[in-house]
């Protein structure tokens, strides 16, 4: 690209007055519409010789890497298409076969006339290659999904100048996709597809009866009620403060991440992380908190305890954003990242009305704010295919209750969460409401999660056991209650 040389002599540069004094001589080609797309027709012809010369074996290959939108011409896609629809009803597939099916179509023309179909059929050398054509026709594919997604953001930033943030996370999110969908198919599935899946899942269950299904929570009987924690769901634990919900989702991601050994993410909004990675020492080693934070000297034996539950914790993958008024964009963008670069299977928000929305709507509604940071976090465990934990306050309704149990609308500020969560379970402890010593001791360490809302599965209250010294929830034998 020349352009005029801007140190030349003040008396021989042109008027700014006029077309300026620096003049582009050749334009950008990024958007010349003359200049055509990635592609790779020879590799496409290839895989489709390959899928008629041995379909027995390549097209089981070229399906596990292709759909009919990776091919960029028409014609391919056709034929594609209507090669995996005969090979999946189990007729044969040969030249004969193909143009009889397609001038019954009345689709021969589309695809070139049978002299086109004949020359596909002779292209391949060999079917051995089917693999490495369509790996060609995928990386032409998702050159060009670049390209157009690259090219409508660029129109949406001139267009869109006032709503960056949306726009940067929707830039984001596009981006990512075309990466993860590199890696595997993805998209929408025939209801055939969907119901083998249902039917393989139902036979997987009757096989192993009561197995868990999703990520345990180290909580037995929680476990049994939800079979635990599955891809997509975002579970609310809601509670009043200080009863306790902290230390129940970091029990969880303590079992999750230590004991089984899954990576997990923790949004902390308003614990600091050395905070909430003192409280898991303590809760691992058993020791007591107001001990340790007054400085109390620790024995041998406690000393190496703590020692062990320290190198337990840091050998797992708990990755822990203390960041202060996260906003549900940056929240969104750093989850993405986690998930690419660790595997992240399981998120922790703590908690939901500490996050914040960037969007105009919201900035003057606090309900329609909460609506909107509730739904993005769904979409996020959708989009992410893994559990999010998310923390919530509850209003003081409990408090003017006989019983001062906790309901599902005791949740603050929208109907939203309760619309969006998959399970919503209200931690409860009725040592928090004791009025005297000797109902506080009669209900000392007593502890009961209600699953007040569950999409897949029963509703009810898991007896637990709080260890308040250790900040540590615990299995507590009994039998679920009615909520």
């Amino acid at each position: 690209m020349a352009y005029s040389d801007p140190s030349a002599p003040p008396s021989s540069a042109p008027s700014l007055q006029g077309k300026g004094w620096r003049q582009k001589v050749e334009a950008p080609t990024w958007n010349d519409p003359t200049r055509p797309l990635p592609s790779a027709h020879d590799m496409e012809r290839g895989v489709l010789s390959c899928m008629m010369q041995a379909p027995e074996y390549a097209i089981g290959a070229a399906m596990e890497l292709l759909t009919p939108d990776h091919f960029h011409v028409p014609a391919h896609q056709a034929l594609y298409g209507l090669l995996v629809e005969q090979n999946d009803a189990g007729k044969p597939i040969d030249p004969v076969s193909i143009q009889q099916i397609l001038l019954d179509r009345k689709l021969m023309d589309s695809v070139g006339g049978p002299a086109a179909v004949a020359e596909i059929y002779t292209f391949a050398p060999t079917p051995a290659h089917v693999t490495h054509y369509a790996t060609q026709v995928r990386e032409k594919a998702t050159l060009r999904r670049v390209i157009t997604s690259c090219s409508e953001c660029i129109n949406r930033a001139f267009e869109d100048q006032e709503n960056v943030g949306p726009l940067l996370d929707e830039v984001e999110s596009r981006i990512l996709g075309i990466r993860e969908d590199d890696g595997g198919k993805k998209g929408m599935l025939s209801m055939k597809e969907h119901v083998w899946k249902a039917i393989d899942d139902l036979e997987s269950r009757a096989t192993n009866p009561g197995a868990i299904r999703g990520v345990a929570t180290g909580f037995k009987i929680l476990d049994e009620m939800t079979g635990g924690f599955h891809p997509g769901e975002m579970i609310i634990i809601a509670a009043r403060p200080s009863m306790g919900k902290t230390s129940f989702a970091m029990n969880i991601v303590e079992n999750v991440a230590v004991d089984q050994n899954r990576p997990c993410a923790v949004f902390s909004l308003e614990m600091t992380a050395e905070s909430l990675v003192q409280r898991l020492i303590c809760s691992r080693a058993k020791i007591n908190m107001r001990t340790l934070m007054a400085g109390t000297f620790l024995n041998q034996a406690a000393f190496q305890t703590m020692t062990r539950a320290a190198s337990a914790l840091a050998a797992s993958k708990i990755f822990i954003d203390d960041t202060p008024a996260l906003s549900i964009l940056d929240l969104r963008s750093k989850a993405r990242r986690l998930h690419k670069m660790h595997k992240i299977e399981m998120i922790m928000v703590d908690y939901l009305q500490l996050c914040r929305s960037t969007s105009r709507r919201a900035q003057d509604n606090r309900q329609q704010e909460i609506a909107e940071i509730s739904s993005g976090l769904k979409a996020l465990a959708k989009e992410l295919s893994l559990p999010i934990i998310v923390l919530a306050q509850l209003n003081r309704g409990a408090e003017s209750r006989t019983s001062n149990k906790p309901k599902l609308s005791d949740l603050r500020e929208s109907g939203s969460i309760e619309q969006d969560a998959d399970v919503v379970g209200l931690l409860f402890r009725p040592e928090y409401y004791a009025e005297d010593d000797d109902a506080r001791a009669e209900t000392a360490g007593e502890a009961e999660f209600l699953i007040a809302k569950q999409r897949n599965g029963p509703t009810g209250g898991v007896p637990l056991t709080f260890r308040k010294e250790f900040m540590r929830f615990e299995d507590r034998e009994g039998d679920v209650s009615e909520i």
